[in-house]
């Protein structure tokens, strides 16, 4: 393909993706495929010849289609949103063109000065402490992940660090193998998986600390067992806080965690992976009060605030406690500037070596859209799920497991678990709306999250009377 067929192919592709969009609702929003569909309709070998761009186009449908969850219909009500906006695919073909491998400054200097600046323009849209901000000459700063798991991860693995270092220059002598098996960290049992996943990786115990009736992890529940814990001889070094549970969108206290935190010498990391969008708009910043005793903050942009995945916003107070923990500087990656302290690596932040330039997309939304425009965009989302929250609520059959505080609504027919699992079952079994469980208090629970971009009041109250003629038809048959 050379740049004229480029060129043309490169705007008939954005014609395909511009249809695919605007008729997506068209579409089932879940698969009726069965593991496997894939490899028989594919050759067993790639090609010896080369085949033409319009084969390729014509296998989208007959290949790729049939077995895609359309995340972004109007439709799609399942796990939390994944960002979508023209602007930020635009900046990801940019991305994509330019190809840069950005671990250093010295590796593409405008790739790594536009993350700095970028999340310091997000930290001051959500009034993070200035401690948080790298500024020009600040001791903390933000960096993009990949994931907020990877996040989680990034924070447990430097604040084990942290306290080793810290144990070994208080008991010099001490090896690291004596003092790794002593070492637990702590999250709420509404954490997210990948944070118990967090402590398999780094090879730590990880305790989940007991949430109170609604969901959320309060300060003398860790306080009792981080007393515990040190009396067993046990070195608590690490907690996650959560800021917005999967399950079901409840708040750690973390006024009340964070002190006890820093005053146990804890790493405090917070985990606001869906909810941290909601705090650029002041009606919800009361939400994160109590980040100020944080060691680190992260929350992602890709999936609620119109930047395409991946792009995962973690902020540090101190940058050296990261960088601390990762830094490798094999010659062949050295740079003249990198010892000025006017230039990031961001290779020492992170898992892998390389990044792409994921910033672009942040400067494209961010200017495209505003911050008004940002905030006009999660205050639509919360406002549908009030509307579905009060369509159940008038539904005498239903109720609702969980306060409402952002845009998922967490709700079931009154009676049995059974019941409720043969509800969702049929719903999503007609693939007219997609939904999601958890559990919540040993009860099995609906979750309708407002997810698509162009989700409006049309597709909820559809999606209402979808699930109440169900629940119409599950109620009337006789009980097994």
């Amino acid at each position: 393909m050379d740049p004229a067929e480029f060129r043309r192919r490169g705007k008939e592709m954005v014609d395909i993706i511009s249809d695919y969009l605007e008729n997506i609702e068209q579409r089932p929003v879940f698969p009726d495929v069965e593991p496997g569909y894939l490899r028989a309709l594919v050759p067993q070998e790639a090609p010896e010849e080369p085949e033409s761009f319009d084969e390729i186009v014509r296998d989208i449908e007959r290949v790729i289609m049939p077995g895609v969850t359309h995340w972004h219909s109007p439709y799609f009500f399942a796990y939390f949103p994944t960002a979508s906006s023209f602007p930020a695919m635009l900046a990801d073909m940019l991305s994509g063109a330019i190809g840069c491998i950005g671990f250093s400054w010295a590796a593409s200097p405008a790739c790594t000065e536009l993350e700095t600046v970028m999340l310091d323009w997000l930290g001051k849209m959500l009034k993070l402490p200035e401690e948080f901000l790298a500024g020009t000459a600040g001791q903390g700063g933000g960096v993009i992940q990949g994931t907020a798991s990877e996040a989680t991860l990034i924070a447990l693995l430097a604040a084990r660090t942290r306290t080793v270092k810290k144990i070994q220059a208080e008991n010099p002598g001490t090896d690291e193998e004596d003092i790794l098996p002593k070492l637990v960290a702590y999250a709420s049992d509404q954490a997210h998986s990948s944070v118990e996943r967090a402590g398999l990786i780094g090879g730590v115990k990880m305790k989940m600390i007991p949430s109170d009736d609604k969901f959320a992890a309060r300060g003398e529940a860790l306080r009792q067992t981080i007393e515990a814990d040190k009396a067993a001889g046990l070195i608590p070094f690490y907690f996650c806080a959560t800021l917005g549970t999967t399950p079901s969108c409840a708040f750690d206290r973390i006024s009340e965690l964070g002190p006890i935190c820093n005053s146990e010498n804890i790493w405090m990391h917070i985990d606001a992976a869906y909810a941290g969008s909601a705090f650029i708009c002041p009606e919800f910043r009361h939400l994160l009060n109590g980040v100020e005793f944080a060691d680190s903050f992260n929350f992602n942009p890709h999936k609620w605030l119109l930047v395409n995945f991946d792009c995962s916003a973690m902020w540090v107070k101190k940058r050296a406690d990261i960088v601390g923990a990762f830094k490798m500087d094999p010659l062949y990656l050295k740079h003249d500037h990198q010892e000025s302290g006017l230039v990031t690596d961001y290779r020492h932040w992170q898992i892998p070596l390389g990044r792409r330039f994921r910033s672009l997309k942040m400067w494209f939304v961010f200017r495209m859209y505003g911050l008004k425009g940002l905030q006009q965009y999660i205050r639509k989302h919360v406002s549908l799920a009030k509307e579905f929250e009060s369509l159940v609520r008038s539904d005498q059959r239903f109720e609702i497991s969980a306060e409402v505080v952002l845009g998922l609504v967490c709700f079931r027919l009154k009676g049995s678990n059974a019941l409720n699992e043969k509800l969702l079952k049929r719903i999503n079994d007609t693939r007219k709306i997609h939904l999601v469980p958890c559990h919540l208090s040993g009860s099995f629970v609906l979750r309708f999250a407002v997810c698509a971009r162009t989700t409006e009041s049309k597709h909820i109250q559809f999606a209402w009377k979808h699930i109440a003629e169900i629940a119409s038809q599950l109620l009337q048959e006789p009980r097994q």
